[in-house]
């Protein structure tokens, strides 16, 4: 498969067209829960969905290049689920993060000394592996994460004591990749699905996507948006199975609210079956109600599933023929901001187009197309999220031959530099002795601080780029040989998925480290990696 996405990227060119500009500039501070104390406390960072820590005066362009390693932490190896994408929290001297193991962590921020442990599996045990895909808000006095099942939890922040938890969707392939996101005494959160990877003589598909609003002291639901109406038998599969339509449109993406306008946004994902309802959308909610503000759906067919990448796809992936099987859904999280004194939402989306609206109305002002789109398999475009600083932004693309990490001006789509990931990235370190695995490629989302930009890559590198001119000023290659703080053995590998964002907090940054594509590491497991200076 990589070979073959390979092979695809290399006949396809890269273009980059901005329409529907005008205006002049005005930066605008992102602002946010935690940015005052230097706190990273979100998957989001902050409510407007930034990723970017304005507090952050520790580290900068001149002092970033010596970064050392100052602690690891070990997942046990052979652990049922092998991969890592759980974004680290960090709130004062304790950082926050679910593992492989079905655990979740705190553990001291400058040590990495552990302070307390959660065991998601002592909730409903049994009913599948509880493991945390997604990043956890800390709010309240409460820690707030889902997980690979369904579940959402509310733990003690000093303790780990379980305050509550609920189940986000029954559907037994439903799972939280969705990162929690608390305001105003809500939890808000989507739900989405792996019910798409089911073979040809599964009855494809009844899960609905949506995005929930739940009372961050009780857990109780207070308002559901679904993405789709209720699937319904509509014949059979040439297998005999049954089909339904419409489905999917999960929300894999992780919400963001504008607390002085009173929205939330958030992207879906495609339709499994069928073609109807909020897919490959981005939706502006009132926060209060969950109902409809705006939305803007910018592919207007998109009926995907993984049987659409088989060889003997015809029947199982309506519209293949047509185009319309693309898997170009949002999976990123949208970044509000202001320009040209306009407020803006803008969005990645796995074609490669960053899109940017207008926050009241949804209209249109600018595109701009980053990433190389591929057919049946939107790898190549944006994945997971964004960053902005105040005055840029910066975006990175995935199988895009190769990623490449992006400085975009916000009022006009313009890009101001662009720095392909390094040639040698699979040539060198740990990845050099895994070519059929390395990939040069961007599946994680940016961050940044004040004048560097950090993007980590599959090729298992973290690196920090000058926010001014897109230059390489650090390389951490995690593919090494390491024995964690809690005396096990660990190796990084490819940096993507949800987890795979540096956070950047109080002088240090942390990175986790062991996704797919998976390099081989027997008797190691996954790792959460500490710089410092």
């Amino acid at each position: 498969m990589f070979r073959l996405r390979r092979a695809l990227v290399a006949c396809l060119a890269v273009a980059s067209v901005a329409v529907l500009t005008g205006g002049s500039t005005t930066a605008a501070s992102p602002g946010g829960a935690g940015s005052s104390r230097g706190d990273w406390p979100t998957w989001q960072k902050d409510l407007l969905g930034s990723r970017h820590n304005a507090a952050e005066r520790t580290i900068t362009p001149r002092n970033v290049g010596t970064l050392k390693l100052r602690w690891a932490f070990s997942y046990p190896a052979g652990t049922p689920n092998t991969v890592v994408r759980s974004h680290p929290a960090v709130v004062g001297d304790t950082v926050y993060f679910g593992g492989p193991d079905g655990r979740f962590y705190a553990n001291d921020a400058r040590t990495g000394r552990q302070r307390w442990t959660f065991d998601l599996n002592s909730v409903a045990p049994g009913d599948r592996l509880g493991v945390v895909w997604d990043g956890p808000s800390v709010s309240g006095g409460k820690v707030y994460f889902g997980d690979l099942r369904g579940y959402l939890y509310a733990l003690d922040q000093r303790t780990g004591r379980l305050v509550w938890h609920t189940r986000t969707d029954t559907h037994p392939a439903a799972f939280n990749t969705s990162s929690p996101l608390v305001h105003g005494g809500r939890v808000y959160i989507g739900t989405s699905s792996g019910e798409n990877v089911n073979g040809a003589d599964y009855p494809c598909c009844t899960f609905r996507g949506h995005v929930d609003a739940y009372d961050a002291n009780t857990g109780a639901l207070v308002w559901r948006h679904h993405t789709v109406p209720e699937p319904q038998a509509v014949g059979t599969w040439p297998s005999g199975a049954t089909r339904y339509e419409p489905s999917g449109a999960g929300v894999w993406s992780s919400p963001v609210i504008d607390p002085a306008d009173g929205t939330l946004y958030v992207g879906t994902g495609q339709n499994y079956t069928g073609s109807a309802g909020d897919f490959d959308t981005l939706l502006a909610l009132d926060p209060v109600t969950g109902a409809v503000k705006w939305r803007n759906q910018v592919t207007k067919a998109d009926t995907w599933r993984s049987l659409c990448n088989s060889p003997d796809a015809e029947g199982y992936c309506p519209g293949l023929k047509d185009g319309s099987a693309l898997d170009y859904d949002i999976g990123a999280t949208p970044n509000v901001f202001t320009a040209g004194g306009r407020k803006l939402v803008g969005v990645g989306q796995k074609l490669g187009v960053y899109h940017v609206f207008d926050a009241r109305t949804g209209e249109v002002v600018w595109r701009r197309q980053l990433g190389v789109p591929l057919p049946s398999g939107g790898i190549s475009g944006i994945q997971w999220g964004s960053s902005y600083d105040g005055e840029r932004l910066y975006v990175a693309t995935y199988y895009a031959g190769p990623g490449t990490v992006f400085a975009v001006d916000p009022l006009t789509g313009e890009v101001l530099w662009e720095t392909p990931n390094p040639s040698d990235g699979c040539t060198t370190g740990g990845a050099a002795a895994f070519p059929e695995q390395c990939e040069l490629a961007h599946g994680v989302p940016v961050s940044s601080s004040p004048g560097v930009v950090y993007v980590g890559s599959t090729d298992g590198k973290l690196r920090a780029y000058s926010a001014r001119t897109g230059r390489v000023l650090w390389t951490h290659d995690t593919v090494q040989p390491v024995i964690g703080v809690n005396g096990l053995p660990g190796r990084g590998g490819a940096i993507a998925g949800t987890g795979g964002g540096a956070v950047v907090s109080h002088g240090m940054v942390y990175v986790q480290s062991g996704y797919a594509p998976e390099y081989p590491n027997p008797g190691r497991g996954a790792v959460l990696l500490a710089f410092g200076l």
